[in-house]
């Protein structure tokens, strides 16, 4: 992985997070399915970038920031964690044994970014005492996304760059031995924790007979996945349309 490739995966890294995606970097970029086709894209290698990324993001299907607080960052899994991937050849299942723990680096980085930005917020309080509304605007966005961008830039070219080459050097000494086995059985595992959580939130007495006919709609016949979305778009109009019209019919 040269330079550039980490420099540019820094700054996707980045906009994941920053406001000037109209707002939605939250449910686009920072989604590892998107992620990881981003990443594969400036490594040349979109496609099998897309396959990892969404992989990945079958771990974080029942993934939700309540408040102020990340359990996981979805964002430094996809884009460092498939980087990692790629530069390395690794299996997928390998490549979600390595994701989480990012993930998990990720919540620290976020908790600390939260911390020194509260410091910029006293400096909004300063202009605001002044009467200097441009300040108060400045303080509320330029410090705290000069600070992010320089960070994540940074972890990006230490974690793709240094992280590749310690890698490396893990998988050569592990080759031929049960914990890389080991590995891949628990990256293997990792989706269904995902998927798990995500059943958990919707399996309802109200839904359960749409995932029943998913079900049997791949299993009698052989329905593929975008097929199954269709219907399940087709299943939530009407459901939308009718217990719409329910509601009305009460009032």
């Amino acid at each position: 992985m040269s330079v550039l490739q980490a420099f540019l995966i820094g700054i996707l890294y980045y906009l994941s997070d920053a406001p000037w995606y109209f707002g939605h970097g939250y449910y686009t970029l920072q989604k590892p399915v998107v992620a990881g086709f981003l990443t594969g894209l400036v490594m040349g290698q979109p496609v099998q970038g897309a396959i990892i990324g969404a992989t990945i993001n079958l771990i974080y299907l029942g993934h939700m920031n309540v408040g102020g607080s990340m359990p996981s960052d979805t964002a430094i899994a996809g884009y460092i964690g498939t980087a990692l991937a790629l530069a390395t050849g690794v299996d997928t299942e390998t490549a979600l044994a390595i994701a989480v723990p990012l993930g998990l680096f990720g919540t620290i980085f976020w908790v600390g970014k939260m911390t020194i930005d509260s410091f910029f917020v006293h400096w909004a309080d300063n202009y605001a005492a002044k009467g200097n509304s441009k300040g108060v605007v400045l303080m509320n966005w330029l410090p705290c996304q000069v600070m992010m961008l320089v960070a994540k830039v940074i972890i990006a070219l230490c974690v793709c760059l240094i992280g590749q080459n310690v890698l490396n050097g893990f998988l050569s000494a592990i080759e031929g031995t049960p914990i890389l086995h080991a590995l891949g059985v628990v990256g293997g595992l990792l989706p269904a924790l995902g998927i798990g959580l995500n059943l958990r939130a919707i399996l309802k007495k109200d839904t359960i007979a749409f995932l029943l006919i998913g079900f049997l709609l791949v299993a009698f016949f052989q329905l593929s996945v975008v097929g199954v979305a269709l219907f399940g778009v087709a299943f939530a109009a009407i459901y939308v349309f009718y217990a719409s019209g329910k509601e009305e019919s009460y009032e």
